[in-house]
């Protein structure tokens, strides 16, 4: 009787063991599948917004925002970012032409229009070279204007440096001019039918939260990016989500 017992209880013990090995397997399998899957790829085009001024490379909006799709297990690499502080649209667009940049990517982000307002570029100038940007942010994107996402303007009127404007303008007039540039930029974003993230409502929260603004009182901090990736997440979401 001992004997069938204990024999029972090692066949039960074997049995245990198997299921337990055999989940172990398909759990490793599955984390493996996960962790090998090819990541997505992102092009990154605009100025000082876009290249992170005056904060740590993981503190940029474009790679905060991969860090958030990546918690909904939505790979992007390194994006790959062609942006300068100081750039306006013709500016970026011959740095594109110059980086001569093959291939496609998975998404195309575009955040210019701040240093065409500051020097007081006219408007139909930066209409007509906003929609060659997006062109290309669509042409980059494999011709899927559904993945290209358009970033809004931030109001850099509310910061220490916009308030005392070297150009005499007020904080009121600066925040008007950015949003005749956003309305523009909106429009022609919706009639190329890519993805609009208007950020500019929360860069507004600079004017009572100093933390969201960066050393050089002018930029944003890596907390507002994260504001920013948030909105932005959002949006690629609803591309990328359902995949």
């Amino acid at each position: 009787m001992k004997s069938k017992a204990l024999f029972s209880v090692q066949i039960f013990c074997i049995m245990i063991f198997s299921v337990i090995f055999v989940h172990a397997i398909e759990s490793n399998n599955f984390h493996t599948a996960m962790t090998t899957m090819p990541s997505k790829t992102m092009l990154c085009l605009g100025d000082s917004y876009t290249i992170g001024e005056s904060v740590a490379e993981s503190e940029r909006f474009p790679n905060q925002t991969i860090s958030l799709l990546a918690s909904h297990h939505i790979q992007f690499s390194t994006p790959h970012i062609i942006a300068k502080t100081g750039w306006t649209t013709d500016e970026l667009k011959h740095a594109i032409a110059e980086a001569k940049v093959t291939g496609t990517f998975d998404a195309v982000t575009l955040l210019i229009g701040v240093n065409n307002q500051y020097r007081s570029y006219d408007h139909m100038q930066y209409r007509r070279e906003f929609k060659e940007l997006l062109d290309i942010g669509v042409k980059y994107a494999g011709g899927n204007a559904d993945h290209v996402f358009v970033v809004s303007i931030p109001d850099y009127g509310v910061t220490p440096f916009g308030q005392n404007d070297a150009k005499g303008r007020s904080a009121a007039a600066i925040g008007s001019e950015i949003d005749e540039y956003n309305a523009i930029a909106k429009d022609i974003t919706a009639k190329e039918k890519a993805h609009f993230t208007d950020i500019n409502p929360f860069s507004k929260k600079a004017a009572t939260d100093a933390s969201l603004i960066a050393n050089d009182n002018l930029h944003p901090s890596g907390r507002m990016y994260a504001g920013w990736a948030d909105l932005l997440e959002k949006e690629m979401l609803k591309v990328y989500g359902t995949k």
